[in-house]
């Protein structure tokens, strides 16, 4: 049988009739969602067991076979006859505009379908978007006679054979971690809690990652080996956090998941992060097209943004006020907007009485004189914004009174450190605070296990997080390749990129280095990690590893011109792993960075995404041993149009970038 229904379509700012498709056999039924270019294709299905299940296609290629959407309560019955009240749908049309993201126009378009289910005396809705990017699905509890639930949430995801995937394992003792080192295995080989988004790969021609969009409140999803058919992937929540244990091995104190039971309590009205199934060609398109998640959270509560300032900072150890000083000396000199202070300028950040409402020094990490009032003043005199770091043990007790204290010393920003991620409490305490982090006109950057999952969408002051396996880690260019198209999916990451540290060559080159800028998106992009500029004063207890002096090398321009938030993308290389070029435009000028892996590439090179009759200025930085700098950087200079064409030997683990200029006429 088949059944047509009316229902409303919103194009903008239109509202129109359109018919939903369902379709009803042997007492299945099944209703379609495709989004807009039609190769997307979302099928949910109520059966006679009373289950929730779903397949996707992508073009006329199964995704997903009939998989299963499970909601475990103790509170209500969610096993009774199920049975769909009503069908609505809606699609949408816009474009948003963003200062801070890898677009500033941001397309927003997709088919809506919402679902209305009765199951025994418990109703609930599942909404379904498909989008060009993929397809993302939620469910929510309106307005009923219950108050409140407490459920637990489990969604097999069933493929048709044993798919390669890029999964981040467990480390050491066991523990989880969203900075983890990628590996290539048989999704029938995933171990529990492997961080999202998780990249599978289903042939040359479609890359999929499942993903999660709007973590506000609630629970973070994790995946591991599933069992409801032969090739299954289980995504789960994260289970609450156990009163805080000494291990009986090491000493340390360490806290453990309980994994049974409701992982989330909710009052009702809510609605459910979304589930996202991102589905392109190749993993470059993937990433170009990773705006989906942000177009899954609220527009921007923020009114007036114009105190949200992306940029370059330089991280200061010193913790004095002449190191101070001169960092600030150096980023306002550079094109740089920020110094970031790091720990210890309040006492030991491990330790739970450290007062982060006063200056009182660490002694390992510094002796002082560290007079924050006086840096912040000469900061505001030269323009530049000063971040101060917190572990979140003193946030967590002290947020309120640190807050209106660091507006009060003229501070712009935070660095919240080791926050806690995973249970519900974890990710809504976080969240919150960044919301009350905005009414006092402070960004944030987040370390340390933390993933987007686009609340900077809402809260545009929430700059960047960590959540990756950066520069700290020592990373080869092969892992930052797979990070590129892994990690960079879910959206901004804070790589904190070295340049004179020792580490540099066994990452790959400096070159491969000044790439990252363009590369690995991050609205507050850290240089220099572990450097310090020359004035700066010596530190000599090692605690930061090899802290070289910051030179004058040439090509240190262009550290000082690329930006760090972007009008255009385009994803000109995706080789997981092997190979990735990104150009990224900001206003006429385009800025172009190429890593290359283990093997030697031939690159050749197209600029097609020139304007029309125009003239372009172009320097090239490459990596090259016979430049007598301690960095071996080439610069050439050459003019360019939209014809041109450049090819480039790119040998192993070495690097290029090129600044684009258009030449006024």
């Amino acid at each position: 049988m088949t059944v047509f229904n009316n229902f409303k379509i919103k194009v903008g700012l239109g509202v129109f009739l359109i018919s939903v498709l369902i379709l009803s056999c042997n007492n299945t039924q099944t209703i379609v969602v495709k989004s807009p270019d039609g190769n997307k294709v979302f099928k949910l299905l109520s059966t006679p067991e009373n289950k929730i299940k779903f397949s996707i296609q992508y073009h006329d290629r199964v995704v997903l076979l009939p998989s299963t959407l499970e909601l475990i309560s103790n509170e209500i019955d969610l096993s009774n006859t199920l049975s769909v009240l009503k069908v609505e749908r809606e699609s949408t049309d816009t474009i948003w505009e963003s200062n801070f993201s890898e677009l500033s126009s941001i397309p927003d378009h997709y088919n809506q379908l919402k679902v209305f289910f009765k199951q025994g005396e418990t109703t609930f809705n599942i909404i379904c978007r498909a989008y060009n990017e993929g397809i993302a699905f939620s469910y929510e509890f309106p307005e009923q006679n219950i108050q409140e639930i407490a459920l637990d949430e489990q969604i097999h995801y069933n493929f048709t054979e044993d798919y390669k995937v890029w999964s981040t394992p467990k480390r050491e003792k066991g523990v989880l971690t969203a900075q983890g080192e990628y590996n290539e295995i048989p999704l029938t080989q995933l171990e529990e809690g492997c961080e999202r988004p998780l990249l599978i790969d289903m042939g040359a021609s479609l890359k999929v990652a499942l993903a999660e969009a709007k973590l506000v409140d609630y629970a973070r999803l994790s995946f591991k080996k599933g069992t409801s058919s032969e090739f299954s992937i289980l995504s789960s929540l994260d289970g609450k956090m156990e009163v805080q244990k000494q291990d009986k091995i090491t000493g340390a104190i360490v806290s453990e998941r309980i994994n049974e039971g409701n992982k989330v309590d909710k009052k009702l009205p809510f609605q459910s992060p979304w589930r996202v199934v991102m589905m392109a060609e190749n993993e470059g398109d993937l990433l170009q097209n990773n705006y989906i998640i942000q177009n899954l959270n609220d527009p921007s509560e923020i009114k007036d943004e114009s105190w949200i300032v992306p940029g370059k900072a330089l991280r200061e150890t010193t913790l004095t006020t002449k190191g101070g000083l001169a960092a600030i000396d150096f980023v306002s000199g550079s094109n740089m907007q920020y110094v970031l202070f790091d720990a210890g300028w309040y006492g030991n950040e491990m330790d739970n009485a450290s007062d982060a409402t006063t200056v009182t020094l660490d002694p390992k990490r510094s002796k002082g004189p560290f007079d924050i009032e006086a840096i912040c003043n000469y900061a505001k005199e030269k323009n530049i914004g000063v971040i101060l770091y917190v572990n979140r043990r003193a946030l967590e007790k002290q947020l309120d009174e640190v807050l209106p204290l660091f507006k009060k010393w003229g501070v712009a920003g935070i660095k919240f450190g080791f926050v806690r991620v995973g249970d519900q409490d974890a990710t809504a305490w976080l969240h919150e605070a960044i919301k009350k982090a905005a009414e006092y006109h402070l960004i944030i950057d987040v370390h340390d296990e933390y993933r987007p999952t686009g609340f900077s969408r809402t809260y545009p002051n929430f700059l960047t997080q960590e959540g990756i396996r950066g520069d700290e880690a020592t990373v080869s260019n092969e892992h930052t390749l797979i990070s590129m198209f892994t990690r960079m999916l879910a959206g901004a990451a804070d790589n904190t990129v070295c340049y004179y540290n020792r580490r540099v060559n066994a990452m790959g080159s400096h070159a491969s280095q000044m790439a990252k800028t363009v590369c690995l998106f991050s609205p507050l992009q850290f240089l220099y990690w572990y450097d310090k500029p020359a004035d700066s004063p010596e530190k000599l207890d090692g605690l930061w590893g090899d802290t070289k002096h910051i030179g004058f090398e040439p090509e240190l321009e262009f550290f000082e011109a690329v930006p760090t938030t972007w009008d255009e993308t385009k994803v000109l290389y995706a080789k997981i792993g092997q190979l990735g070029v990104i150009a990224r435009r900001k206003g006429d000028d385009w800025f172009i960075g190429g890593i290359n892996g283990k093997k030697p590439n031939l690159v050749d090179l197209e600029f097609s995404f020139l304007q029309d009759n125009s003239e372009y200025q172009a320097k090239i930085y490459s990596d090259d041993a016979s430049i007598n700098t301690r960095t071996h950087v080439r610069i050439e200079e050459m003019k360019m149009t939209k014809e041109s064409k450049l090819q480039l030997l790119v040998k192993s683990n070495n690097g290029f970038v090129i600044q684009i200029i258009k030449i006024k006429n």
